[in-house]
């Protein structure tokens, strides 16, 4: 695949005369798509399982409420989150001047947005049709307020540790100071670390890793109580004001029932 190429999967072979262009791909546990970019707009959205989208400016899981519009020639990489079927609207820029998002912004997937990029997917409709679609996708895009959960990883050798140690035991709440003579540096030292390579302090990191490796348990409809005891947190209350303070909406509001 080449780095500017479209995903694998159906190939778009015909001339681009319409603005917006459909795929779909299905993606078995394990698949991924290697950093690339396209000279389109895309629409990246979830019709089943969830999808892990990674670029220069943070980590999104999508589940299929929500969908990720990723503007032209930015490189990212996507891969599947167990079984997972994605479909992709392209966006012609020429169609959508109005639009003028520059980092990747997630949007509400609409029971009407997903209908029309379905609607956009057949081959019969004719260029009027086909027009009139286009248009109302366009105006159905709505940003939601979710922030990328991304968590850089220290390169300190002391740091890495911590950070490995915390992966493996997400519930660890030990201060810096007791992992002071595990790594081989003090709590200072460690604090300072994790600012100037992270850009996070200790507590944010942590707080960060633990809603990153919430979302596949909370996705695969784990009640909130259980996730938050699995990811370090003692109630349901406590992890729900991590998560919005975190990701920017509740756990509920990014996983709809």
């Amino acid at each position: 695949m080449s780095r500017n190429g479209q995903e694998r999967g159906r190939r778009f072979d015909r001339p681009f005369d319409t603005a917006i262009l459909v795929g779909q791909f299905a993606m078995p546990r394990g698949t991924a798509f290697d950093t690339h970019w396209h000279p389109l707009h895309q629409l990246a959205c979830s019709e089943r399982g969830l999808l892990r989208i990674r670029s220069e400016h943070g980590t999104w899981l999508l589940p299929p409420p929500l969908a990720l519009w990723i503007p032209a020639d930015v490189p990212h990489a996507t891969e599947s989150e167990g079984d997972a079927v994605m479909r992709s609207a392209y966006v012609d820029p020429v169609s959508c001047p109005h639009i003028d998002w520059r980092d990747p912004t997630v949007v509400e997937v609409t029971p009407l947005l997903r209908a029309l990029v379905e609607h956009l997917d057949r081959t019969d409709l004719t260029p009027d049709a086909r027009a009139r679609a286009e248009l109302v996708l366009l105006d159905e895009l709505r940003p939601v307020p979710v922030t990328s959960v991304s968590v850089p990883e220290p390169r300190d050798p002391r740091a890495r540790a911590v950070a490995a140690g915390l992966r493996t035991h997400l519930s660890d709440s030990r201060p810096l100071a007791a992992w002071g003579g595990q790594v081989g540096a003090g709590a200072r030292t460690l604090a300072r670390l994790f600012v100037a390579e992270t850009g996070l302090g200790f507590g944010q990191w942590r707080e960060r890793l633990r809603m990153q490796a919430a979302l596949p348990f909370l996705a695969e409809g784990l009640p909130i109580e259980a996730v938050a005891r699995r990811v370090g947190y003692a109630s349901a209350s406590f992890f729900t004001a991590a998560f919005h303070r975190v990701v920017g909406v509740t756990p509920r509001q990014y996983f709809p029932r």
